[in-house]
């Protein structure tokens, strides 16, 4: 939510623009440049071609003078995109870079900042750095004009690289042209409202109507409007378009200036904005300082100023890979990298690799599934890379840590090992699901800790098969082996560190290993008591155990979508479809009881020709619903599953609360944020060129509602579209609902004949996998009341969520004992441990998402060296060493505090 406080200008101003002669003239800084999108409406290699065309035009013009600037766009993977081709001209603009004639970046690609992590961000803007030719070539101004809304902690993100200015556009408050823009934790850029493409301006074609003086003069009335004393912009550029000559057309074009008054010459970013900030401190002493705003940037704010929502549900799957790959490099490479393997050259470049597959796939039209089907099933195979690095990063640094997890050998057959490893800074158990294989015949019958203490768990047996490992240290080897899978409930395991548990083997399973299961049955307990009962609908009611009911949880409704990936669009007439319950049963163990239920959605085959309703025919599409409740474990815990036969349609899950409020909570990078409750849909535009008001937003994974103990909590890492329903709206009859996007099956890229958008916001290209045919699975959870009544305890519980424990089973014949980590911290969460990008220590960032002040305790060997440091990890204060162990941190509301670690900062 987004907030404009004191010093919020008037309503734009009708005068004439100022005569010729007026003194002091307006400035109107003209920047030429590029907005390259690696891939969109064309497959990457079709536009890397142009690309490479594009920079020989682009370096023979500033080698000539035609152009005395050039900005290559905000992200530096052009430049290796160009160098992967032509390594001379990459040179070339290498050259240019270092003379002060081309500046590329902040980042290293322009990604949706919505949708991803902050530490993906935070590697995104390092990266760059790596691949900047020089010093002083990157932008220093916080570049993203063309994201498709902005996330409250940008500002943060910026301060933290030394950035204090931000240019954006989408989502920018409508008629704010210059702002203070201010983060939940009080860092604040001077930020411009500007939209990138002017490059119909100066160089389009001109016609019996239409002069390049004519244009110019236009767009300098508009800009008079908008802020009289200047100074302004004019993004002399747009989509993968080659400006030509720009001083021969400022020339050209003089006649329009004049009228203005204003004085236009070829400049750069960084002079704009240091003039813009000069203009905006002289007004400020004289007049109304600059507006603040505070938060999100996701208003739709005028013509052709799209945020384009429906970008957060198309081609869910896309999110759902991010989310994991994140994850894996985020909370399970790096830390164990950093802790275990720090200084191993070739592992270390494998992580980079892996970030850099990553981030490729971050790109707005990347990640947010609008763009044709060929980029996205290349986006698909660099998850699976991503997901490849980082698993062969985890299972090394684990083997330099003592740990060999590689099954090679005879498979044990009187027992084996298993190390449990906790991710989070503090100590945790609970849930945990293994893989592991015995020697034929052998079955888990019990599992102990290394002091014998006996550990509750529940075993199903998937198999016999033929084992196969190798490596460069073990000659290639099969062997004849039963693969069992286990459910258990982990003791705590230390911050960081590792629990090993002992499996014992006997020649068939023990009858408490086994679940039990009931046919027929609708009905299992429910965490802090009373029960839950499956309805017709597939949903389920709680009963607590005063009496009282909450009904509609997990909910799922279906209504069809005429739009495209980038906007949800009801049919004129539409329906709305629940499912229909047709089996139940229950399985129940030692650590959890799973309740199953079969049900069907009866959906319409697809929306009707004339697109207005959905049609008469209907698939029948098979629903699997397991909502597991685990021994000890508060969390309800959904897996959805069906296979997707039907087009046209959004598919939505419902957790209502009893007592609601006027906004709901969600997640940013490192903030909660309050939003405001809004219709599903606003009012419907009639103007051209404009886009309704949705009520959905960006989460990282959680979304509430309700407070205290009629909270309602909804942990879907992988899910980002979420929203409030009001109770006029909610599909449960409740007061409040949290609703999450599962699954929106569209079939163009863009339309022009939307009801929800008026025009279209790329071109009118078919594209049928975005209708996500075929098997489809979605895991979430719920909270429920005082499990998640404070902030602090619903932030813990989405982080367990997020990245669960892990276990692995050793390899046959090794030994390991249980340790904790040599780093691990109370009172925060953790977002990042990895190795320092110098090679010089490590990097720790922890974060107080809440509005509350927290102490961070940080444990660590005596005489390690701690020092904080900027997000970009440049240090900010003093080292301080550790005389004894433990260190206490604040952390403010909303805080991050990264520290590098080492013995010499």
């Amino acid at each position: 939510m987004s907030t404009a406080t004191p010093g919020t200008p008037p309503p734009a101003s009708n005068s004439e623009p100022r005569t010729a002669g007026t003194s002091p003239a307006p400035e109107c800084h003209v920047v030429t440049h590029v907005h390259w999108d690696r891939e969109w409406y064309r497959p990457f290699e079709a536009f890397r071609a142009r690309l490479v065309e594009l920079a020989s035009r682009v370096c023979a013009e500033l080698d000539d003078g035609r152009m005395k600037s050039f900005h290559l766009d905000g992200q530096t993977i052009v430049l290796a995109d160009v160098e992967a081709l032509r390594p001379d001209l990459a040179e070339r603009l290498r050259a240019h870079a270092r003379a002060g004639r081309l500046t590329l970046g902040p980042w290293h690609v322009l990604a949706d900042n919505q949708l991803v992590s902050g530490e993906n961000l935070i590697r995104n803007l390092l990266t760059a750095r790596r691949w900047a030719p020089g010093a002083g070539t990157l932008a220093g101004v916080g570049y993203s004009p063309d994201a498709f809304g902005h996330p409250a902690d940008l500002p943060r993100l910026l301060r933290g690289f030394g950035m204090d200015t931000a240019l954006v556009w989408r989502g920018a408050p409508d008629g704010v042209a210059r702002f203070r823009w201010r983060s939940p934790d009080g860092s604040e850029v001077f930020a411009v409202n500007q939209g990138y493409h002017g490059a119909e301006v100066l160089w389009a074609d001109d016609s019996a109507t239409s002069t390049a003086a004519g244009r110019l003069k236009d767009f300098l009335a508009t800009e008079h409007a908008r802020l009289p004393e200047g100074p302004w912009l004019l993004m002399n550029g747009g989509d993968h378009l080659a400006p030509t000559g720009p001083g021969v057309r400022i020339r050209d074009a003089s006649d329009g200036a004049a009228a203005t008054g204003a004085v236009l010459h070829e400049s750069t970013l960084e002079d704009f904005f240091a003039a813009a900030r000069t203009a905006a401190d002289t007004r400020g002493v004289h007049s109304d300082p600059l507006p603040v705003v505070e938060g999100e940037l996701r208003e739709p704010a005028g013509y052709l100023t799209f945020i384009l929502p429906g970008t957060l549900s198309a081609r869910t799957y896309l999110k759902q890979a991010n989310a994991c790959a994140q994850n894996l490099l985020e909370r399970w490479a790096e830390p164990a990298l950093a802790l275990h393997a720090p200084d191993d050259p070739t592992l270390r470049a494998d992580l980079d690799h892996a970030w850099e597959l990553l981030l490729r796939n971050a790109p707005h039209d990347s990640l947010c599934g609008c763009s044709v089907d060929e980029v996205h099933r290349e986006n698909a195979v660099r998850y699976e890379r991503v997901h490849q690095l980082g698993e062969h990063i985890v299972s090394r640094a684990l083997l330099a840590s003592g740990l060999d997890v590689r099954a090679y050998g005879d498979p044990a057959h009187d027992h084996t090992d298993l190390a449990v490893l906790n991710p989070h800074p503090d100590g945790a158990g609970g849930p945990v699901e293994v893989e592991l294989l015995t020697a034929p015949g052998r079955h888990p019958v019990a599992i102990t800790t290394t002091d014998g203490t006996t550990v509750p768990f529940e075993a199903e047996t998937l198999g016999v098969e033929t084992a196969f490992e190798a490596d460069l240290d073990l000659l290639p080897d099969s062997r004849p082996a039963l693969r069992h899978r286990l459910y258990l409930n982990a003791p705590a395991v230390p911050g960081l560190g590792r629990l090993i548990l002992r499996v014992h083997l006997g020649d068939g399973p023990a009858d408490d290993t086994v679940a039990r299961t009931d046919s027929h049955v609708r009905t299992i307990l429910a965490p802090g008591g009373g029960h839950l009962t499956a309805a017709d609908n597939a949903s389920l009611t709680l009963t607590r155990a005063d009496g009282t009911e909450l009904t509609g949880l997990g909910l799922l409704t279906d209504g069809g979508d005429s739009g495209d990936t980038y906007n949800y669009d009801p049919p004129l007439r539409d329906t709305v479809i629940t499912p229909r319950l047709v089996g139940s049963r229950t399985r129940t163990s030692a650590v959890r009881t799973v309740l199953e239920l079969d049900a069907v959605l009866d959906l319409p085959v697809a929306i009707t020709s004339d697109r207005e309703s959905r049609s008469e025919r209907t698939t029948a599409v098979p629903v699997r619903i397991e909502v597991a409740h685990w021994t000890n474990d508060p969390l309800l815990r959904w897996h959805i599953s069906l296979d997707n036969t039907a087009l046209d349609h959004r598919l939505r899950f419902h957790a209502p609360t009893a007592d609601g409020t006027d906004t709901w909570t969600g997640d940013g990078q490192w903030s909660l944020i309050e939003r405001p409750v809004r219709p599903d849909l606003g009012p419907l535009p009639t103007e051209r060129g404009h886009e309704a008001v949705c009520g959905s937003a960006p989460v990282q994974g959680i979304g509430a509602v309700g407070h205290g103990a009629d909270r309602t909590a909804l942990f879907a890492p992988g899910l980002p579209e979420m929203r409030a329903l009001a109770g006029t709206e909610t599909a449960t009859g409740a007061d409040q609902e949290i609703v999450v996007t599962l699954l929106r099956s569209v079939g163009w890229l863009s339309r022009f004949d939307l009801r929800s958008r008026t025009t279209g916001a790329g071109p009118m290209i078919a594209t049928p996998e975005a209708q996500c045919q075929g098997p489809q699975s979605f895991s979430l959870a719920l909270g429920l009341g005082d499990t998640v009544a404070s902030d602090n305890s619903l932030t813990r519980r989405a982080a367990a969520f997020r990245t669960p424990l892990r276990a692995w089973q050793l390899r046959p014949g090794t030994t390991a004992e249980t340790a904790p980590g040599s780093i691990h911290v109370e009172g925060a969460l953790l977002t990042a441990l990895k190795p320092a990008e110098n090679r010089d220590g490590l990097i720790l960032r922890l974060a107080n998402p809440t509005s509350a002040a927290r102490e961070a305790r940080v444990h660590a060997p005596a005489g390690t060296l701690l020092a904080p440091a900027r997000l970009d990890e440049k240090p900010t204060g003093q080292a301080v060493q550790q005389a004894t162990t433990t260190s206490t941190w604040q952390l403010e509301p909303f805080a991050t505090l990264t520290l590098r670690i080492g013995w010499q900062i």
